[in-house]
């Protein structure tokens, strides 16, 4: 199942909306096959699997992380058809599929062919593996990830403004990772103007995220890199941005989104409302008054901070999460499920705010 589990993790970036999925043919204790699923409409794992299998996979075990689909309201057949017809006698599952097309339909169908099933083998790890799916799939708006990256003692930037580059190569390279991994990533127009980001993935291979600003009234210069043709840019404003901004951002093929506003700001909660019918989540890397409307509105899932052994001090400099915050320590956003990994000569933090969850 760990190798199952390793072979999903090959599709970071590439199956989605479908699920991270891997399958490994066992027999006699020796691996004969494995495959995984490389691309949304492409052959799932257990098909790919099954096929290098051969005549081999007859009376063998077939280990999968996630539960065969059986619907056909999809570009490729029912995996459970394609087990069935393998010979496998026994399926050892990690976890039920959400999907309500599928949710315990797979596993009956295979027990209703004669085919002993095994659920729950590493069912944690293969949950976390899908966390993304898991909620879009329930929810239907994306799965909210609050990435930033900052000194020690909490700053972002110094008081002049600058912030490049606190933390180093091997950190930037994993922030490019997680743009593939996640389907958009998003800063707020002071971002644009202070950092000039592409917000594009270049030091890994891999497809471009979607790139949102959220620009509430028309700031965001014509000529910021993050409007380059290298991928795709959505501006999500509100009724405040005048038309000509917005008539010349269409002009240069960027999409404008005009969505309900807080006050001056561009209405959250409409916009992951939005962005949910496109995709399956969002990485949110700023800035400091753009993570708090997050935070504070309950609406991340996931943060990964990542700290550079740098103290910048300084009561004016950027901290890395801005806002009114809380009056009290008994009403701060707490994590759970903390991990602490070292990235190079930088630290990555990663956990779950509470109470928000799926």
């Amino acid at each position: 199942m760990r190798r199952a589990l390793e072979l999903a993790r090959q599709g970071e970036g590439c199956t989605r909306p479908n699920p991270l999925v891997g399958a490994v043919v066992v027999r006699d204790g020796a691996v004969i096959a494995e495959g995984y699923h490389t691309r949304c409409g492409g052959p799932h794992a257990e098909a790919v699997a099954l096929e290098k299998a051969g005549d081999r996979a007859r009376g063998a075990d077939l280990y999968v992380n996630l539960e065969p689909c059986v619907h056909r309201e999809k570009k490729t057949p029912p995996c459970t058809e394609a087990v069935i017809a393998s010979g496998i006698r026994r399926v050892i599952v990690a976890i039920r599929d959400p999907n309500p097309l599928v949710d315990g339909k797979g596993i009956a169908r295979l027990r209703a062919a004669g085919i002993e099933v095994v659920e729950g083998v590493l069912a944690d790890e293969a949950r976390r593996l899908n966390e993304v799916f898991f909620h879009w799939i329930r929810n239907r708006t994306p799965f909210v990830v609050l990435k930033l990256a900052m000194s020690l003692d909490g700053k972002i930037a110094t008081a002049t403004g600058r912030s490049r580059w606190l933390t180093g190569p091997e950190a930037r390279r994993l922030v490019h990772a997680l743009r593939r991994r996640y389907a958009a990533v998003l800063v707020g127009v002071g971002t644009v103007l202070a950092d000039d980001p592409e917000l594009t993935v270049r030091e890994v291979p891999g497809p471009q995220p979607l790139r949102i600003v959220l620009d509430s009234q028309g700031r965001i210069p014509l000529g910021a890199k993050v409007l380059s043709p290298e991928a795709k840019t959505v501006v999500a404003t509100t009724g405040r941005m005048p038309s000509e901004i917005e008539a010349q951002l269409r002009a240069k093929g960027v999409e404008v989104w005009r969505l309900p506003g807080e006050g001056d700001r561009v209405d959250l909660k409409a916009l992951l409302r939005r962005l949910g019918k496109e995709t399956d989540s969002l990485l949110v890397e700023g800035g400091a008054e753009v993570a708090w409307s997050f935070l504070s509105q309950n609406l991340v899932h996931k943060i990964a901070f990542f700290y550079a052994p740098l103290i910048l001090g300084g009561l004016d400099a950027v901290p890395s999460v801005g806002g009114d915050g809380v009056d009290d320590p008994s009403q701060a956003i707490r994590v759970r499920d903390l991990e602490i990994e070292r990235v190079g000569d930088d630290f990555l933090v990663t956990g779950y705010p509470t109470p928000c969850s799926d």
